[in-house]
């Protein structure tokens, strides 16, 4: 069984202490969001992720916000703890590279329509047979089989097709998309979680395999309660809301300065939320009795403990429905969320140094291991930052690295203004 192996060097230039991929060599050719997602998870686990970027780079350098010295906050976000090398697929030479890196890489990650890595001659059959122990994620709109298979996919798209824009937003409301790309990000994790499947599979058995998720499954897969609803009743189930389908009260209420979400979801909570309202009269309601009759008056309830909660404020509510033991929460803002006790504790929010920006905040891994530490590495690369340090690693040398960019086959940043250390 072949045994990955990353370069001291390579470690040493992302900062990366072990974690519990480390040794995996993960060659992303993925761009925008999912692919990169993935990728990231995988680098904070440990794994050596190289991004092979196109010459001009990925489109996400040029979505907003811009930052005052050129560089994109958005890509910044996904690709930290990344090397990136820039190569252009389009002549021989950048095709040597990357097929040079890709025989003894444990991992690639695309996400091109279906086909594309074909043409190029770079597709799994093709790269399985000098590298069968490979591991090939491919991310989608809709997965390499079915109808759509050959169509690109976005994140709006899939939102839409899944059916969870048709239970997003209040009643009566325009269908609504979720405030974060649910489909991208989700895409990103399950091939993240498939790969680390396939990867355990090739201990045992050193086979390399497919690795095939979707847009499209990523956003149905969230419809769980959903679907339920409509395999049980054969009705599309509405739009609630903050509401939940299933038990009530369970959602955000209006207070006196802002929302505060409540998860009475079951009768000894239902019961406390009351006794803290001081509501006999609600109590004392039949038709609230149970959690089948809340749900099925829904309506008239929340309105009626809108009208104790408008009383106070959120935090007087948080205070006094958290000392009795009722799940509850605020509606924070992004200010709010990313500086709240629990995620600060938890390094949710994670500080690298970029050359150009200086400290630069990012979004952690939410997975923490007894063991091996997860890797918070260096900040996202410039263009092409690690070309040269990466070719090397395969065995070009300075002059033959010289020849290909003069090919206009590889892009490298200037020497002396790459930041590895």
């Amino acid at each position: 069984m072949r045994e990955s192996t990353t370069s001291t060097k390579s470690t040493k230039s992302t900062g990366r202490v072990s974690g519990p991929l480390q040794g995996v060599k993960v060659i992303e050719l993925s761009h925008i969001m999912s692919g990169p997602v993935c990728g990231m998870m995988l680098a904070d686990m440990g794994a050596d992720v190289i991004k092979v970027e196109k010459m001009d780079g990925d489109d996400a350098r040029r979505f907003a916000p811009i930052l005052s010295h050129g560089e994109s906050a958005s890509f910044m976000m996904l690709n930290r703890n990344k090397r990136g090398i820039a190569l252009n697929l389009k002549t021989t030479g950048g095709q040597a590279v990357l097929r040079k890196m890709l025989a003894s890489a444990d991992v690639v990650t695309e996400n091109y329509r279906k086909g594309t890595m074909e043409k190029l001659g770079l597709g799994y059959e093709t790269l399985r047979e000098a590298n069968p122990a490979l591991i090939y994620c491919a991310i989608s709109g809709y997965g390499r089989t079915g109808p759509c298979a050959d169509k690109g996919g976005f994140d709006l798209i899939a939102q839409g097709l899944s059916g969870l824009m048709s239970v997003t937003g209040e009643p009566g409301q325009a269908p609504i998309k979720a405030g974060s790309p649910i489909a991208d990000i989700n895409a990103g994790i399950l091939a993240a979680l498939g790969i680390s499947a396939a990867y355990a599979h090739r201990l045992r058995t050193g086979q390399g395999q497919i690795v095939d998720t979707s847009l499209l499954e990523a956003g149905f897969q969230q419809m769980y309660w959903a679907a339920a609803n409509f395999f049980a009743s054969g009705e599309n189930p509405p739009k609630l809301g903050s509401a939940n389908p299933t038990s009530t009260p369970y959602q955000a209420f209006r207070t006196k300065d802002g929302w505060v979400n409540i998860g009475a979801a079951n009768q000894a909570n239902y019961e406390r939320l009351l006794q803290v309202l001081d509501a006999p009269e609600i109590a004392d309601d039949p038709r609230f009795a149970t959690n089948a009759g809340r749900t099925a008056h829904r309506a008239e309830l929340v309105e009626r403990l809108t009208a104790y909660l408008v009383r106070d404020t959120t935090r007087h509510w948080v205070e006094r429905l958290d000392a009795v033991g009722l799940p509850v929460g605020p509606v924070l803002s992004i200010s709010e969320a990313v500086s709240h006790p629990q995620i600060v504790a938890r390094d949710m929010v994670v500080e690298t140094v970029h050359p150009l920006d200086g400290t630069t905040r990012s979004i952690g891994l939410p997975i923490r291991f007894s063991e091996t530490p997860k890797c918070t590495g260096g900040p996202a690369p410039r263009l092409g930052e690690h070309t040269r340090e990466v070719l090397a690693e395969y065995g070009f040398d300075a002059g033959q690295i010289r020849e290909l960019m003069m090919q206009g086959a590889v892009h490298a940043l200037e020497e002396g203004t790459s930041t590895s250390a």
